[in-house]
């Protein structure tokens, strides 16, 4: 087989906020933004990696979810526990230190796991906690 990673999703529940994170803090390429108001679909990536894509996209807008399914998706999304993504770097410190200068939320510092791999945790505007890990 043949198979690649194209595209993941993470919600949001502020567009223009996710936007500024993906595109200024992360330096992310925006690919495309569609729709209006909370209702919007941002699709973001590394400039050199044209064929990866995070896709940004309101939770819960599937009309089969129930509202309190929906409930739940937020307040999942309040404690940073429904959505997440592992990002790599070979400049972890350097990575960090620009993430927290653009005030990301830090989650976790750069640290040496005990599972062989240094990496750190932010959480982006809608709450989901992104991990970056050093690669060696």
């Amino acid at each position: 087989m043949d198979i690649s990673i194209h595209t993941t999703v993470l919600p949001h529940d502020d567009p223009d906020a996710s936007l500024a994170f993906y595109r200024d803090t992360l330096g992310f390429e925006v690919r495309t933004d569609v729709g209006s108001g909370a209702m919007r679909w941002i699709t973001v990536g590394p400039a050199d990696q044209p064929g990866t894509s995070i896709l940004l996209a309101p939770p819960a807008a599937d009309p089969g979810i129930t509202d309190d399914e929906r409930r739940t998706i937020a307040e999942m999304m309040a404690k940073g526990t429904y959505g997440w993504i592992l990002l790599a770097t070979r400049d972890l410190d350097g990575t960090f230190q620009k993430l927290q200068e653009g005030d990301a939320e830090v989650v976790q510092e750069p640290t040496e796991q005990p599972y062989g791999v240094r990496d750190c945790a932010f959480r982006d505007p809608a709450g989901n906690q992104i991990r970056i890990r050093e690669v060696r």
